[in-house]
């Protein structure tokens, strides 16, 4: 979300010399993507961010594929991830192409080490728990509903203050946007988008943490986990300023836009980026006109794959789903509500279902943690009950 941001100190221009009481430099760092074109923020520290003072042995979190050429509509019980302490280790890879992966994660505990993602915008979506994000640009804290937005580079550690928590987490190798039909070309948000700069919750309460000791930061590189403990703690900044940022966005927030007769997918969207959307499905007035169906019409995924993430409610299309539940529907064939779920629909004036969609735009190849929780003959539902 593009949206110029400041906390703390900072000079009143670029590049200058900015000292301390004691005459001492603050050490400029610009964190930016894309090179030197694209978002970006200007970060102050006390100390250089550089300052390394041993590496440990690389290890390979690369999820193991299983099925990498798959026409199946399927699915999976997210909620059969079982819990684990350690949040790296709890993030279970699910999907996998070449432009994101997307996982679920149920940590039970707050890490004690610093992580960074070097490849990938992280998009967190908190299903179960709450806590704070915590980063050199302030605290975020986050609750159910919200997505949290960490950008690649981004030195980070959550504090959770729930044992159960259940994370939805996509890894996208292109940045992550706001979709550009809702902006107009100053990157304004404009009065037809179905949420607004007010929604979005920007980091605050900078702590300055002037420290010196050993602090573990494991940074993730193509499918690799990195150990590094820096001198200083990462969080040594009395202030920045830039477009570069984590943020939060609850799905509550996403305005529905609603009509007459049943609206396509893309009215949900709530992020871009190079290789998917994101789309938000939240209570909402079903269509009004006197003949309407509301339960969307069968349609064929021909160019891209459809995950959804079922989170609370009950989903109009779909029987027997449950909560944490996912559905595959691959590109090439097509899918649509079950048996008596448009009978169902007609006449009805409203919905409280929560899901969140990802249409990749390239097939996803499925992983054994995957098929570890499938729900088996998921591609059998459409079936007339008498069959």
């Amino acid at each position: 979300m593009p949206i110029y941001h400041s906390l703390g100190t900072i000079p009143e221009k670029r590049h200058v010399v900015f000292r301390n009481e004691d005459h001492q430099l603050y050490q400029e760092e610009l964190v930016g993507t894309q090179g030197f074109s694209s978002l970006s923020s200007l970060v102050y520290h006390i100390h250089p961010p550089t300052c390394v003072k041993q590496k440990g042995m690389p290890y390979s979190v690369k999820p193991e594929v299983a099925i990498e050429n798959s026409l199946n509509a399927m699915s999976f019980s997210g909620f059969d991830i079982k819990p684990t302490e350690d949040y790296l280790q709890s993030r279970k890879t699910l999907f996998v192409n070449s432009q994101l992966t997307i996982g679920l994660a149920a940590p039970t505990k707050s890490p004690g080490y610093f992580f960074k993602n070097a490849d990938a915008d992280e998009l967190l979506f908190v299903h179960k728990g709450s806590g704070t994000l915590h980063t050199m640009f302030g605290q975020l804290p986050f609750k159910y509903g919200d997505y949290v937005l960490i950008p690649r580079g981004t030195v980070y550690k959550i504090e959770f203050e729930t044992k159960e928590n259940r994370l939805l987490i996509v890894e996208s190798f292109s940045p992550i946007y706001t979709p550009k039909r809702y902006r107009n070309e100053f990157g304004q948000m404009q009065e037809h988008a179905p949420f607004c700069e007010r929604d979005i919750k920007r980091p605050k309460n900078l702590q300055t943490i002037d420290e010196e000791g050993e602090f573990d930061i494991l940074i993730k590189k193509k499918g690799m986990i990195f150990p590094y403990v820096y001198l200083y703690h990462p969080f040594d900044v009395v202030g920045w300023d830039g477009y570069l940022y984590p943020y939060t966005f609850s799905i509550f927030n996403f305005e529905p836009l609603t009509g007459r007769i049943h609206m396509p997918p893309p009215i949900h969207q709530s992020f871009e980026a190079a290789g998917f959307v994101v789309c938000s499905f939240v209570p909402r007035l079903y269509d009004y006109h006197p003949q309407a169906i509301p339960a969307p019409y069968h349609h064929s995924n021909i160019d891209s794959d459809e995950i959804l993430y079922y989170v609370d409610g009950d989903f109009m299309s779909r029987n027997n789903i449950q909560k944490g539940q996912l559905t595959l529907h691959p590109g090439g064939i097509p899918h649509g509500p079950h048996p008596g779920a448009i009978e169902r629909s007609i006449g009805q004036k409203e919905t409280k279902e929560v899901a969140v969609m990802i249409d990749p735009f390239s097939p996803v190849m499925i992983t054994d943690e995957a098929l570890r929780i499938e729900v088996k003959d998921y591609y059998k539902s459409w079936l007339p009950q008498e069959a």
